[in-house]
């Protein structure tokens, strides 16, 4: 009887083995496959950049939470202070962010914030659509105009709770000057980081400046200091920075990138984008591990595809993305070319500008001519 007793405790305690070892592994790969690792986004560029536009490529994908410059925050709090002082502050904010950690927002926003106290929140998709706001759907294309009017009145909690019901984080920054201030983020084991480094022709920037300086006039004072901002060579001494800092960023994570920047470094021309949208949209898509939906697509043809002028310094309407962006050639004057060229010489030649040399190429240079050594 009492070994009759003992082999049925074996026999069930081998039936437990068996399900312990071939069943719980089993659901727990399961698990895993329904919900892998986020990936992590960081759209890295410049004010006038064409950056608000690519973010808009990333925000309007299903799949994405997306944030555009939340470190504006940073600098507002902490504007006394100069871009590299800066640069850890904000390594560390877009790091929480990306881990959908929102409570860093505490250090430098009102304890009675709202969801609208965030930084440009209407141009993010995910915080116009459930669970950060339940009037529009997922998959609909939702503009910042009518999201605002709309999906304000939602509490902060909201920013975090939607974060982490994506499968992709992305980020548009223009406050970083140094990509090894990102390297830690790279080799953070919690994170899966893939940059994006948007760049557009220097007199293209400089010439939309000109149009912004007033809305830009804090961010510059942060990058050279107040003094330099001053007198006829103020803008050129913004740009010089600018324009260093893309020639930086671009040698460290191309010409000696080290081993963890592999696969994850992509340099994008804005020029590029606007004359080929749906390739390059398709092509920064692959990248991030993302799917071209057919409704992006259309999306992406129509917004560069319409009438619109670009007027608006911040709006990303519908319109002639490509002849906007080479407005500067009509109505930037040969002197401040120069200037330009002079101050940006080496991040054009490194990034495949042409240098413009008189007056009257400017006038009579084609847009094929222009490109001649921006093929990629």
């Amino acid at each position: 009887m009492v070994k009759s007793r003992r082999v049925q405790v074996l026999l069930i305690l081998v039936v437990l083995s068996f399900l312990l070892i071939h069943f719980l592994p089993c659901s727990y790969h399961a698990h895993m496959e329904e919900k892998p690792s986020p990936v992590h986004i960081l759209i890295l560029s410049s004010w006038r950049s064409g950056s608000s536009f690519t973010g808009q490529i990333f925000s309007q994908h299903p799949s994405v939470f997306y944030l555009m410059e939340p470190a504006w925050h940073v600098w507002v709090r902490m504007y006394q202070n100069s871009a590299n002082v800066l640069h850890m502050a904000v390594r560390d904010l877009v790091r929480s962010v990306f881990l959908c950690d929102m409570s860093v927002f505490d250090a430098y926003m009102s304890s009675q914030k709202k969801k609208s106290d965030l930084f440009q929140w209407e141009t993010s998709r995910a915080l116009c659509s459930p669970p950060a706001c339940d009037s529009f759907s997922r998959s609909d294309i939702i503009t910042a105009g009518n999201c605002k009017t709309i999906c304000g009145k939602y509490p902060f909690s909201k920013v975090e709770e939607a974060c982490k019901t994506y499968s992709h984080v992305a980020i548009k920054e223009v406050r970083f000057f140094d990509l090894k201030v990102l390297y830690p983020l790279l080799t953070d084991p919690s994170l899966n980081l893939k940059i994006i480094h948007l760049v557009r022709d220097p007199r293209a920037v400089f010439r939309s400046r000109e149009n912004t300086m007033a809305d830009l006039k804090r961010d510059s004072n942060i990058i050279v200091g107040s003094q330099k901002t001053k007198g006829e060579m103020g803008p050129y001494n913004t740009m010089q920075v600018i324009c260093k800092s893309h020639v930086e960023i671009y040698k460290a994570g191309r010409q000696a990138a080290p081993s963890f920047l592999k696969d994850r470094y992509l340099l994008v021309r804005y020029e590029d984008i606007v004359r080929d949208p749906l390739a390059r949209a398709a092509q920064m898509y692959r990248f991030a591990e993302l799917y071209f939906t057919p409704e992006l697509q259309k999306w992406v043809h129509n917004i560069t595809h319409g009438k619109g002028h670009g007027a608006q310094a911040f709006d990303i309407g519908s319109r002639d993305a490509l002849r906007v962006s080479q407005a500067w050639r009509k109505t930037l004057p040969f002197q401040k070319i120069e200037k330009v060229q002079n101050v940006c010489k080496d991040a054009m030649d490194l990034l495949g500008y042409r240098l413009v040399q008189s007056e009257e190429e400017q006038k009579n240079m084609s847009l094929d001519l222009l490109f001649a050594q921006n093929s990629s």
